[in-house]
């Protein structure tokens, strides 16, 4: 696997983002990697300040989007100017920085466009399509969804396995604050986990839920919360997510190859970002690459 940390590039040119993969290789481009709230500032350039958004290409398939955070509107812009868009979205849960980009996203403002939405069934048992269309409506946004041009179409999951093309896609149901769900993207034998928000538990010693451990287990690239310093967790510890040390574990736990540090803080600058990969990648000793999420960087699986 190989990465690229480019950074200028212009929208006009974002559609050419992909670098040429072989036949059993795929892409993954990361587009918003903060949690929480979207944020700017000369000290957060190289890392960026977009709420979470991925996307997954894979040759011969349409591309593959996880969450909707405002880094989706980078990813719109990456879409070819004037034709119909046709995706999915992988989404972890509707906490507002992982929706907020939907109605941004260049491609849900074309007629014809259509986005596949699969997220986790809510836990009031209301239809998924009912809560979106709560999330956007006056007075909190002027449009809803359904004044859109595009066509959205909605898939609940729990546990559970399903294919996207020859892609088989994993759920599972991860600790956070509300249901949330983790994925695992498989194709040819290459493999992506991403949990995007992961409530650590008490510990040292920790526990791992065996629906954890079935995402991650073996996986090539593991994409975790890494969003607190074990300072800042011990005055946070029930609002749903993890230490960089415990992404870490997790890693180790589960024999990832690369562990991929995301959702980071809006308070943690680059120079911090890279001091906290730095301890990721002291508590593995060298055993795995150890990266720091940052918009514009390409994963090439596979190579």
């Amino acid at each position: 696997m190989t990465y690229d940390t480019a950074r200028a590039f212009h929208h006009r040119v974002l559609g050419n983002y992909l670098r040429p993969i072989g036949g059993d290789q795929f892409n993954v481009t990361f587009f918003g990697v903060r949690g929480s709230t979207p944020c700017d500032g000369p000290d957060i350039e190289r890392h960026g300040g977009n709420t979470s958004c991925v996307a997954v290409d894979v040759p011969g398939h349409n591309s593959i989007m996880l969450d909707l955070g405002t880094g989706s509107r980078r990813y719109g812009l990456a879409q070819p100017d004037g034709e119909p868009y046709d995706g999915v979205c992988l989404l972890s849960h509707l906490h507002w920085d992982h929706v907020q980009g939907l109605p941004f996203f260049p491609p849900a403002l074309r007629p014809g466009s259509h986005l596949a939405i699969h997220a986790p069934v809510q836990e009031n048992g209301k239809p998924l399509k009912k809560a979106f269309r709560k999330l956007w409506r006056p007075p909190a946004f002027p449009v809803g969804i359904a004044e859109l041009p595009a066509e959205f179409t909605f898939h609940e999951h729990g546990d559970d396995e399903f294919e996207i093309g020859d892609v088989q896609v994993m759920s599972r149901f991860v600790p956070h604050v509300g249901n949330t769900l983790g994925y695992r993207l498989e194709w040819r034998g290459r493999s992506v986990a991403y949990i995007s928000d992961h409530q650590q538990p008490p510990g040292p010693p920790f526990e791992l839920p065996q629906g954890v451990r079935d995402l991650c287990n073996g996986v090539d690239v593991l994409i975790h919360d890494a969003q607190y310093t074990p300072e800042e967790f011990s005055q946070k510890a029930d609002w749903g997510h993890s230490t960089v040390e415990f992404a870490a574990w997790v890693a180790k736990e589960c024999d990832a190859e690369t562990l991929v540090l995301f959702h980071h803080d809006p308070a943690h600058s680059d120079d911090m970002l890279d001091r906290l990969r730095d301890r990721a990648a002291a508590c593995l000793d060298g055993r795995m690459q150890v990266i720091s999420a940052a918009e514009s960087l390409t994963l090439t699986i596979g190579r």
